[in-house]
C-alpha cells in the first residue's frame, strides 16, 4: 500500500497465496520470478532465521536464509532496489524505520537496505505507552500497523504502509534519475 501511495504501480510475488493483497499478485518463488520489465523492486526475505521473535515461535534453523542470495539477485536486476528486514538481519540499515516516527501507535523497527544508497532521517523513535511487536489484542495490532485489509496474522509480516511510502518517496527518486540518465 505504501509503494502505491508513494506512486508506484505495485505487483506482488509471494509463495504462499495473498487472497487480501490489494494490488496485481503473483503466487511465485519470488526468487526465480522473472524480474525483468520492473522500474524498481521491493523485497522482503523470510525473517525468521533472524528475528528476535522466532526464539518462543520456533527454531530459527527451521526457516530459510535468504538476504545474500536476495542482494545478490536484486544486483543483477539492473534497477534501483530496496530490501527490508527485521533489525538483526544483516542488512545495511539505510533507514531504520519505527511505527512510533510515523505517528503510528506501536512499536515495530524494520531496516531498508537500498541500491542507490537512499537516505532520511525523520527523528527518534517515541515508545512510551505504544503496543510492542506482539499483544494480545492482535487485531488491534494490525490496525495500529495501518493495515486494516488484513487479518491479524498476516498483519504479523506486513511492513507497515506507512515505512513504505516513505521510502518509496526515495525510491521513486531514483528511478527518475536513473530513466533520464
Amino acid at each position: 500500500m505504501g509503494y502505491h501511495r508513494a506512486g508506484f504501480d505495485v505487483v506482488g510475488v509471494d509463495i504462499n497465496p495473498q487472497p487480501r493483497y490489494p494490488f496485481a499478485f503473483h503466487q511465485a518463488d519470488a526468487m526465480t520470478f522473472p524480474l525483468d520489465g520492473f522500474d524498481a523492486i521491493h523485497a522482503s526475505p523470510p525473517c525468521q532465521f533472524y528475528a528476535n521473535v522466532t526464539a518462543w515461535r520456533g527454531r530459527p534453523a527451521d526457516h530459510p536464509d535468504l538476504i545474500a542470495a536476495t542482494r545478490e539477485r536484486l544486483d543483477a536486476a539492473g534497477v534501483p532496489w530496496v530490501m527490508e528486514n527485521v533489525p538483526e538481519a544483516p542488512v545495511r540499515p539505510d533507514f531504520l524505520l519505527c511505527g512510533s516516527q510515523f505517528g503510528l501507535k506501536v512499536r515495530r523497527h524494520r531496516a531498508f537496505e537500498t541500491s542507490p544508497r537512499l537516505f532520511s532521517l525523520i527523528g527518534p523513535c517515541r515508545h512510551r505507552g505504544l503496543l510492542p511487536f506482539m499483544h494480545k489484542a492482535e487485531r488491534a495490532y494490525a490496525d495500529a500497523l495501518g493495515c486494516d485489509w488484513m487479518t491479524a496474522r498476516e498483519a504479523r509480516e506486513a511492513v507497515p504502509p506507512a515505512f513504505t511510502a516513505h521510502v518509496g518517496q526515495f525510491l521513486l527518486a531514483a528511478v527518475r534519475e536513473a530513466v533520464s540518465r
